[in-house]
């Protein structure tokens, strides 16, 4: 059975939550030296950082390849002047019309 991905996420998140709440309240008889102990202090801060840095540059990603759909544009504008035709035989009348 294949969870959605909100769940993933969600269990991850938890997963690590637990562990890393474990190491730093020194839940468990771990002996780490405070170098490591200051890392793992820091750490949530951090992953947040870096995905948010990589949401970010997914983002960027796909706005700069986003294709243009020429075809859809002009059957789009068609559709549009088919509308205005029509409002136009019932009786509207444009106060402010752009094109």
């Amino acid at each position: 059975m294949a969870f959605p991905k909100l769940f993933q996420w969600l269990a991850g998140i938890a997963v690590f939550l637990s562990v890393w709440s474990a190491l730093f309240f020194r839940l468990v008889p771990v002996k780490l030296s405070q170098p490591w102990h200051d890392v793992i202090s820091v750490l949530p801060l951090y992953l947040l950082i870096s995905f948010a840095c990589y949401s970010l540059a997914v983002v960027g990603y796909r706005v700069a390849t986003f294709n243009d759909c020429v075809v859809a544009s002009e059957e789009l504008k068609k559709q549009v002047e088919e509308a205005k035709e029509d409002l136009k035989r019932k009786g509207y009348k444009y106060a402010n019309e752009f094109s």
